[in-house]
């Protein structure tokens, strides 16, 4: 493909979405750029503290437990009260306990604000889901979803790879530093992010309506929730299992770090031609393809034996993230009622957040009792599972609702008073 070609393709990819669109944009890549505390916790507690990897998994899980409990109560929060005011909490919240847990060193005072912290920041992510349905019009929404993957990316691909070298002279900084580019983060939605909530006229009505047991017994999205906790499962490894691993096989945390980053370089590199490619493709196959490209890219680690393999192996399974993050956000969202979206998008939320709670877990009990090459075979077994449930699932979808049923997107946002 020529310049000339990559270029267009550039200036396709990022017309037409509205202004609101890039500053939430921009606040995400500042979040990921200082996003040091969540891949570095496993060496931090190992490695600087001497816990072993049991310990690690207990703080790492405490840490996703944190996010269960505020993934369905922001997502109430986010219809209730809006997005922009739910953001502005957790993203003040999550600065805070960033820091303060630079400055514990108790066992049990660790775990306790590792708690805090998964439950300050997951508590975003339903907002920034629902305004990002609210403000981009529906068939730019798999393209704006797979931006939003792209700056987070971006972010986490510099943050890696500075992280590690961070690590080794002082892990007190990449906690500052988080907590810092957090509170810059808060700033950007509070000066230049508009609420973007519908109007709240005949919407309380149809929110009282959507209460968490409506999507509870809405059975095919629980389904899709449950299939994207598999699938999360096995995407959590790559910063619980992986670096547990490579620090017991003798690899440094800058070393973990270089092959890490390959994740953020490939899909900085690759996520928006392939989304161009994925578009009008069949998402049932799409999802299918990417769940076993992930279970078994993590177990040809099994396999790795050097930095280098190491990171082939993560270029493996990166493919897969590529192809399912814009495919199974926008299906998310395809299954959400508008009025709901924030209930919606907690539940598909916690589905990451019992992930997180469950992988540490699962990860350091494996990696000590029978050591890490069976927990690189149980990602295949279980990567497997979650494409043949896609295959099974993705025969009952209906047709896909016309853009004619959303509420227009290309007016700007009313600001919410209430």
């Amino acid at each position: 493909m020529s310049v000339a070609s990559l270029r267009r393709a550039a200036r396709e990819t990022v017309s037409g979405l509205p202004r609101e669109f890039w500053w939430l944009w921009t606040s995400t890549l500042v979040n990921r750029l200082g996003a040091f505390v969540a891949t570095f916790m496993a060496l931090y507690l190992t490695l600087d503290r001497g816990y072993s990897a049991s310990y690690a998994g207990l703080v790492a899980s405490l840490h996703g437990l944190g996010g269960v409990v505020s993934s369905v109560g922001a997502g109430v929060m986010t219809d209730r009260l809006g997005r922009r005011p739910t953001l502005l909490v957790a993203q003040a919240s999550t600065a805070a306990s960033v820091a303060l847990l630079g400055f514990v060193h108790d066992p049990v005072s660790i775990a306790a604000v590792a708690f805090l912290v998964g439950m300050a920041s997951n508590a975003s992510r339903p907002a920034v889901q629902a305004m990002m349905a609210d403000i981009v019009r529906p068939e730019d929404r798999v393209r704006a979803f797979s931006l939003n993957y792209w700056a987070i990316n971006l972010g986490f691909a510099v943050s890696s790879m500075a992280a590690g070298f961070i690590a080794e002279f002082s892990y007190l900084a990449g906690f500052l530093i988080e907590a810092g580019m957090t509170a810059v983060c808060a700033v950007v939605v509070f000066l230049k992010l508009p609420e973007s909530r519908p109007e709240r006229t005949s919407v309380e009505k149809a929110a009282d309506q959507i209460g968490l047991r409506t999507v509870l017994r809405d059975r095919r999205y629980m389904g899709v929730v449950g299939l994207s906790f598999l699938v999360a499962l096995v995407f959590q490894q790559g910063s619980v299992g992986l670096p547990v691993a490579m620090g017991e096989a003798g690899f440094t945390p800058a070393e973990y770090g270089m092959a890490i980053a390959v994740n953020g370089v490939l899909i900085v590199a690759l996520q928006i031609p392939v989304t161009r490619f994925i578009e009008t493709r069949d998402p049932r196959r799409l999802l299918v393809a990417s769940s076993l490209l992930a279970g078994y890219g993590f177990g040809l680690t099994a396999f790795a034996g050097s930095v280098g393999v190491f990171a082939l192996t993560v270029c493996v399974w990166t493919l897969a993230e590529i192809v399912n993050a814009p495919t199974q956000t926008g299906l998310v969202v395809r299954l959400s009622p508008v009025h709901g979206r924030g209930r919606y998008q907690g539940m598909y939320t916690l589905s990451w957040s019992l992930a997180a709670l469950v992988a540490p877990l699962m990860s350091g009990l494996v990696i000590d009792r029978f050591g890490a090459q069976w927990l690189w075979g149980l990602c295949a077994v279980v990567g497997t599972a979650a494409g043949l449930g896609y295959a099974v699932l993705m025969r009952r979808l209906p047709a896909e609702e016309p853009a004619a049923t959303e509420p227009p997107a290309t007016a700007r946002p009313e600001v919410s008073t209430a």
